[in-house]
């Protein structure tokens, strides 16, 4: 009874952590090392000869995406099938930069040797004004925000869930 109790315990103070949770900052602090290098939304914009990767699922990616971006998604990632060259400069996102971090690991990992992450992900490019894409290439203001509680992350955009 006693293990339930705290397991019952950890995990209502976890979901209000997230509640609570107002900032995609505090949310990085809490939930990234800084294993990999941040790139800011307005460096990404002004940078040439970039390979962006997508670390969402694909429904995610289906709603919206960065121009050009290549999906290669979070629970089925697979470093086989990566078609970029290892000295390639690469930028990995997500959401805000949780799950990317993970990517951009594994990819150095594996000897990606100039690999950034897009510092507040998709979210803080959003909420900068800077364009999304569908899958016809269309530009759109929908956003997959991930769940309700990391949806409150996001402040700009048509928020969709499905």
């Amino acid at each position: 009874m006693f293990k339930k109790t705290l397991l019952l315990l950890y995990f209502f103070s976890s979901c209000s952590f997230l509640i609570a949770q107002k900032s995609i900052d505090k949310a990085l602090e809490k939930f990234n090392d800084n294993s990999i290098p941040y790139i800011t939304t307005k460096k990404l914009q002004e940078t040439k000869n970039v390979i962006v990767l997508d670390t969402r699922e694909k429904e995610e990616f289906n709603v919206s995406h960065l121009k050009d971006a290549i999906w290669v998604g979070y629970k089925s990632f697979d470093i086989n099938n990566i078609q970029v060259e290892k000295n390639a400069n690469v930028v990995v996102y997500c959401s805000i930069g949780v799950r990317s971090e993970d990517i951009g690991e594994q990819l150095t990992k594996n000897g990606f040797t100039n690999v950034q992450n897009l510092y507040g992900g998709i979210f803080k490019w959003i909420e900068n004004d800077f364009p999304i894409y569908d899958t016809k290439n269309n530009e759109t203001k929908k956003v997959h925000a991930y769940d309700k509680e990391w949806g409150k992350l996001l402040k700009k955009g048509k928020k969709v869930y499905e």
